[in-house]
């Protein structure tokens, strides 16, 4: 039966929908389980912190193995790697499923995101072997579009089974999801990987990113705990200081680095990274703490809270296209400027919530970051791939998705750091626990605020135009069928 759907002509469209259809189930885990949060704290019995620690796991752990995910899959083979974190992803998804404590479900994430990272690259690689030039564009669309649904929709989709079912089946979905994903791929996808040059695993850059990235996150999600002047604390900070540094001075010499330090001379790629990081520090804050100010202060349930985010998400996949359009035609500068603006006075609307907020008096900022976040990342995007040769791309897009994800880590944690902090200190003073949870809320927005101005001001200063830019002929593409 398959031999007669799947044909020569047409199986670079069945490669894609079942790329694309692991694409989905990826991206829907960064939202899916932000509007469970309050029902996993009440059947677990947990605090913030580890609630923290459920979402940031997963984007750790994915952003630390993107780059090596990528280079296993030019190693050993797209297919052979996209299965194997296909079968990392769905088992650890059942584990989070069965999960019974805070430890077991956090641990379950960290593999559920090194399952992502294996396969995310992965996905990127085999549509580029499975379409020629001219039709990759098209495909890349839609992988964008996919993408960027698996985004919008993950809320209501969290919230509607949460409610109805129970918050464990978030993560069941995945088993028969991943399974026919799984069972497409071995069925449908050929095998390719790269024979163009040598390739080797750059094992030190992997353990230095991995301990200057958890240490950072450790201490600003545990500082509040331990006491920010603490010796534990203080000490966490200054490891992942010495691990950065021995990361850069590493990739420096690699012969076949991890991460090409090169690319850094380039002013626009350098924007367009930061500008990246600064984003994600910015708006994955607000979907984590916004979806407990709902349930927690307001009383919604998980239904009301993801439709809450839906306005945000729906324009991301409006305006996405369109100012990656805009963004071809009079560059990126502008475009990412005025999104990070548009995105910092979301912020400051939803700092100005209180107890009395409904979905109108947060609709605005909802629409205004849903379209400042929109109108940063195709413009973030198109600059960063038009600032490198045509054959660094992968690296490039590579690197880019990895500021991303660390932009994911790093700004829950920072938000919970102030979060907690700030309320702990209304606690102190007497406040109640509706006051206290603003009290920790408000700041927490508003910092985040700042962050978004500082990308629009570094966005500014770096990024140069590349409307109308061509960077040659693509060169033949170097990959072995199998």
């Amino acid at each position: 039966m398959a031999a007669r759907l799947v044909t020569d002509a047409n199986r670079k469209w069945w490669t894609l929908g079942a790329v694309a259809f692991a694409l989905f189930m990826i991206m829907l885990d960064n939202t899916i389980v932000n509007v469970a949060l309050p029902a996993i704290e009440r059947d677990l019995g947990i605090d913030v912190q580890e609630l923290e620690w459920i979402v940031t796991g997963y984007a750790l752990s994915f952003a630390v193995l993107m780059l090596t995910g990528g280079k296993l899959a030019d190693m050993y083979g797209r297919r052979r790697i996209f299965v194997v974190g296909l079968v990392v992803f769905t088992l650890s998804s059942l584990a989070c499923g069965l999960s019974t404590s805070s430890e077991m479900l956090i641990a379950a994430r960290v593999i559920q995101g090194v399952g992502a990272a294996i396969m995310m690259p992965a996905t990127l690689s085999l549509i580029t072997a499975a379409f020629p030039p001219q039709q990759r564009g098209a495909a890349l669309g839609i992988w964008a579009g996919v993408s960027a649904l698996a985004l919008a929709i993950g809320p209501l989709i969290g919230g509607l089974i949460t409610e109805h079912i129970n918050w464990n089946w978030i993560f069941y979905v995945n088993v028969p999801v991943g399974i026919l994903a799984i069972v497409a791929a071995l069925t449908i996808i050929q095998e390719s990987r790269d024979t163009s040059k040598e390739q080797r695993l750059d094992v030190p850059g992997l353990l230095a990113s991995g301990v200057g990235m958890f240490t950072l996150v450790f201490a600003l999600i545990e500082g509040n705990t331990y006491g920010w002047t603490s010796g534990t604390i203080l000490a966490l900070f200054g490891v992942s200081i010495v691990a950065f540094i021995v990361f850069i001075v590493l990739e420096a010499k690699q012969r076949l680095p991890m991460f090409d330090l090169g690319l850094f001379r380039n002013s626009t790629f350098v924007g367009a990274n930061v500008t990246a990081l600064f984003l994600m520090i910015a708006m994955f804050g607000v979907f984590f703490f916004l979806s407990l100010f709902m349930q927690t202060i307001l009383g919604y349930g998980p239904v009301q809270a993801g439709a809450t985010f839906l306005p945000m998400t729906c324009l991301v996949i409006v305006v996405a296209p369109i100012s990656g359009r805009l963004s071809d035609r009079f560059g990126s500068r502008w475009l990412m400027v005025g999104g990070m603006l548009l995105v910092a006075i979301s912020l400051i609307v939803f700092s100005s919530q209180d107890e009395s907020a409904n979905f109108w008096t947060m609709l605005p900022g909802t629409l205004l970051g849903g379209i400042g976040m929109a109108g940063t990342m195709s413009p973030m995007t198109s600059a960063a791939l038009s600032a490198v040769p045509l054959n660094k791309t992968g690296v490039a897009s590579g690197m880019l998705n990895t500021f991303r994800q660390v932009g994911v880590s790093v700004g829950i944690a920072l938000m919970g750091a102030i979060f907690a902090s700030e309320a702990a200190s209304a606690r102190a003073a007497g406040l109640g626990q509706v006051d206290a949870f603003l009290a920790g809320l408000h700041p927490a927005f508003r910092i985040a605020a700042i962050i978004a101005v500082c990308g629009a001001i570094i966005a500014a200063l770096t990024v140069r135009n590349h409307a109308g830019q061509h960077r040659g002929a693509e060169p033949r593409a170097q990959a072995v069928e199998m």
